[in-house]
């Protein structure tokens, strides 16, 4: 086995609690941690590529709005320095961060301080802070043409930014990827370019780069997230999804496999499509029933099957799943028993990762 050529750099200036994410995640192999490393940092970077193209397009699409809603022309002040219409202490934080920004631009140089160096000074935060249950009027006045091609609900909008917000967050402290779903991430971004503008969102698709670099992982993942199922699994049989809490958070998988009564059930299907905060409602049934996207029809049939089964109205995350003899399906020889028995000694209570061809192979959960 060939050492990596900066293994003891790198060594040297992880501290030793972020270096053992890496070489668990590598089986214990120096070298494959310290390139698991270096891949992490490749996909930071293409990440926050893709994002400059939605902070962008978001500041932007508001920015037009909010200009035009607020008469900028014809008053010749900027949107930023108008009262917004809202509560007294949302409008203060908003004077807030303004006069921080031309306060920071008047210190870099006094001809700094324009109005487009001020919005784009602006953080991402505060864009997505307009999104915010207090600014629901501003949201019905003006700021839905923002985002036109969205559902048209506030809350849609604003879950998707606020885990955009967070991801961005992580990005900019070079937190480990290693367990973040990326890929699922990249999606988000796409929605919300597309929400504004489908143009945009094909541009931002083919220059991004995180497929490219996340497909290039040095080390073997865990490709399936095993599930405790003890009502998941009359679900998946009558409507080919899962169904779970919103915002749960889950590493890049490509399959799901469904655990109760003991065992690791055989059908594990490759997941189709993940969509997450979706409103659960009879209104969003019909909506979804008029789009025409066989998806939003694929989701309605998934909704109304749900209630069925005891889900009631709220909002929830959901895996589209693929059904036995389709393309990327898995069919185990059979169940896959759990023998360990005794108070918390389930196979899964939460979620668990796995390896796809270990539980092919596998007689009992012992054997992953």
């Amino acid at each position: 086995m060939t050492l990596h050529p900066y293994a003891r750099t790198i060594r040297h200036w992880l501290s030793p609690g972020r270096f053992q994410t890496y070489l668990a995640a590598a089986g214990g192999d120096d070298s494959k941690a310290c390139e698991l490393y270096e891949w992490s940092a490749a996909l930071t970077a293409a990440s926050f590529e893709a994002f400059h193209y939605v902070e962008v397009v978001t500041r932007n699409t508001i920015d037009r709005v909010l200009r035009e809603h607020l008469n900028e022309a014809e008053r010749g002040i900027p949107w930023f320095l108008l009262p917004m219409g809202g509560r007294k202490e949302t409008q203060e934080r908003i004077d807030r961060n303004v006069s921080e920004v031309r306060t920071r631009l008047r210190r870099e140089h006094p001809r700094k301080e324009t109005r487009d160096q001020i919005i784009a000074g602006l953080s991402f935060g505060f864009w997505v802070g307009l999104f915010g249950s207090e600014h629901e009027q501003l949201w019905r006045d003006a700021l839905h043409r923002a985002f036109p091609h969205s559902s048209g609900k506030r809350h849609d909008v604003a879950s998707a930014l606020n885990a955009l917000r967070v991801f961005r967050n992580r990005l900019a402290h070079h937190d480990s990827l290693l367990a973040t779903d990326v890929p699922f991430r990249l999606t988000q971004m796409l929605d919300v370019v597309r929400w504004a503008d489908p143009d945009a969102a094909a541009w931002l698709a083919a220059n991004e780069r995180v497929t490219e670099v996340h497909g290039r992982r040095p080390a073997a993942r865990n490709d399936t997230v095993v599930v405790p199922a003890r009502d998941a699994w009359g679900l998946y049989q009558s409507a080919r999804a899962y169904v779970c809490q919103p915002g749960r958070s889950f590493q890049p998988v490509d399959h799901l496999a469904f655990y109760s009564q003991r065992q690791i059930h055989p059908e594990v299907p490759k997941i189709l499509f993940r969509l997450d905060n979706v409103d659960w409602t009879a209104g969003e049934v019909n909506r979804l029933r008029t789009t025409g996207l066989t998806r939003d029809a694929q989701l309605a049939d998934i909704i109304e099957t749900s209630w069925k089964h005891g889900w009631t109205e709220g909002r929830y995350q959901v895996f589209g799943l693929s059904a036995p003899g389709s393309a990327g399906h898995l069919t185990l020889p059979a169940p896959v028993p759990h023998h360990a028995r005794g108070r918390g000694s389930a196979f899964t209570q939460g979620q668990r990762y796995v390896v796809r061809d270990r539980l092919r192979r596998a007689s009992s959960t012992a054997d992953l």
